[in-house]
C-alpha cells in the first residue's frame, strides 16, 4: 500500500529513499469491508485517509433521511472531514465504503509531525490542498451553470470507469439531479451513439 502514496506523491514532489523511510513510520493501514464506516457524523475525525485501494464515499444526511454526496474517493484521492479532523469539532460527514477498500492513516498528530520533519511533504500538501480548492470552486460553478446532462458528462471525463463502480443512485445524488433524470440522461447518450 505504501508504494501506491510514493507513487502520488513522486507525482507531486521528488523524494529520497531517507524521506521514504520516514515517511513510512507515520501510517497506519486499514481495511474496510463493503458499507463499513470510516467516520460517521458527530463523531471526531481523527484520521486523514489515502486511498491506496477502492472506493468511498464523502456525504451527509439531511433531516428528511436523503443522503448528499459530497466527494467520491478511489485510488489515488485522500479523504477526510477537514474542518473536524483540524478543530476536533464533531463531523458534518459520514465517510463509507462502496467497494473493500484499502487505507493508509494519518493522525493529526503525525500529520503536523511529518510537515515538519519531511518539510517535502508540507509543499505536498500545499499542493493536493490548492487542487481541491480548485476542483471544489469548478463544481460550484458546474451546478449553478451547467445542465444535468454537463455535469454527468463532465464526471465521465474525469475518470469514465470511475461511474461504472458506482450505484447509479449514488451518482445522481452527486449530480444533485433525481435518479429517473440521470436514467433519462444515460439512455439518451447510448441513443446518440
Amino acid at each position: 500500500m505504501i508504494d501506491i502514496l510514493f507513487k502520488h506523491i513522486q507525482e507531486k514532489v521528488s523524494l529520497t529513499e531517507k524521506e521514504k523511510e520516514l515517511i513510512q513510520t507515520f501510517f497506519i493501514q486499514k481495511r474496510l469491508r463493503k458499507h463499513q464506516y470510516l467516520l460517521q457524523e458527530g463523531d471526531v475525525c481523527k484520521y486523514l485517509a489515502f486511498v491506496a485501494k477502492g472506493l468511498l464515499r464523502t456525504y451527509n444526511i439531511d433531516e428528511k433521511g436523503d443522503a448528499h454526496m459530497s466527494v467520491f474517493g478511489w485510488e489515488g484521492w485522500w479523504l477526510s472531514d477537514f474542518n473536524s479532523f483540524l478543530s476536533s469539532e464533531p463531523a458534518v460527514f459520514n465517510i463509507d465504503a462502496i467497494e473493500e477498500s484499502e487505507l493508509l492513516l494519518i493522525s493529526r498528530l503525525d500529520y503536523d509531525a511529518i510537515t515538519i520533519e519531511v518539510p517535502i511533504m508540507d509543499r505536498y500538501y500545499r499542493i493536493l490542498y490548492q487542487n481541491s480548492l480548485v476542483t471544489k470552486e469548478r463544481r460550484l460553478m458546474s451546478s449553478i451553470t451547467h445542465t444535468a446532462e454537463e455535469k454527468y458528462l463532465q464526471l465521465l471525463a474525469l475518470d469514465p470507469k470511475i461511474v461504472e463502480r458506482i450505484p447509479q443512485n449514488l451518482i445522481a445524488s452527486y449530480l444533485g439531479i433525481a435518479p429517473e433524470t440521470l436514467s433519462r440522461i444515460r439512455k439518451n447518450l447510448a441513443f446518440r451513439k
